[in-house]
């Protein structure tokens, strides 16, 4: 896939739009569901995600090859979430925000339980540092290696594996605090 993408970006660079909607539907889903699982709100997630593109169109030409095109597009969509969350501050879940649940089912008590867990997952994740939170989804919902990372983020190899130290320290005492765990 990464050679079909090197040959769609130099004919975006060249003005082609067949070639544009072809990587624009290559890597939409994914890019899309990126975005959204740091943002978590859809709006948000289409306007990067139209923006990103349109840095796409504009930028294209100057790809140089030096990584994957899902490392330079992912970077692009990095840097523009990133904006965007300095704008805002993030409002954690609360449990309120829980609807309740009757128990009408032998297994409710067992989804009861996952979904607390997730819930805690996700707060403790939107606890962390931006730069933390990142990398760790970078790594473990994108699936990609600390070296992408690094080149996504613009940043040392080295200090991805110190942000994904810190960040798992954090999710550790964060969780633990929320699950009771450790009193």
């Amino acid at each position: 896939m990464n050679e079909d993408s090197k040959v769609l970006l130099k004919k975006i660079g060249e003005g082609d739009e067949k070639a544009f909607a072809d990587f624009y539907m290559m890597y939409e889903n994914r890019l899309y569901r990126f975005i959204k699982s740091k943002l978590n709100d859809s709006s948000e997630a289409s306007d990067i995600l139209h923006e990103t593109f349109m840095e796409v169109w504009r930028k294209a030409d100057s790809f140089e090859g030096r990584s994957k095109v899902s490392t330079w597009l992912f970077g692009i969509a990095y840097y523009k979430t990133v904006d965007r969350l300095r704008k805002r501050t993030p409002v954690p879940m609360s449990d309120e925000d829980m609807p309740e649940l009757e128990d009408t089912n032998p297994d409710a008590m067992a989804c009861l339980l996952s979904q607390e867990k997730n819930r805690h997952v996700t707060y403790c994740l939107e606890t962390l540092k931006v730069a933390q939170r990142m990398v760790m989804q970078l790594a473990f919902f994108e699936d990609l290696s600390y070296g992408e990372i690094a080149k996504i983020v613009d940043c040392p190899e080295n200090t991805v594996k110190t942000r994904m130290f810190h960040a798992k320290q954090a999710m550790k005492r964060c969780l633990a605090g929320r699950m009771g765990e450790g009193k």
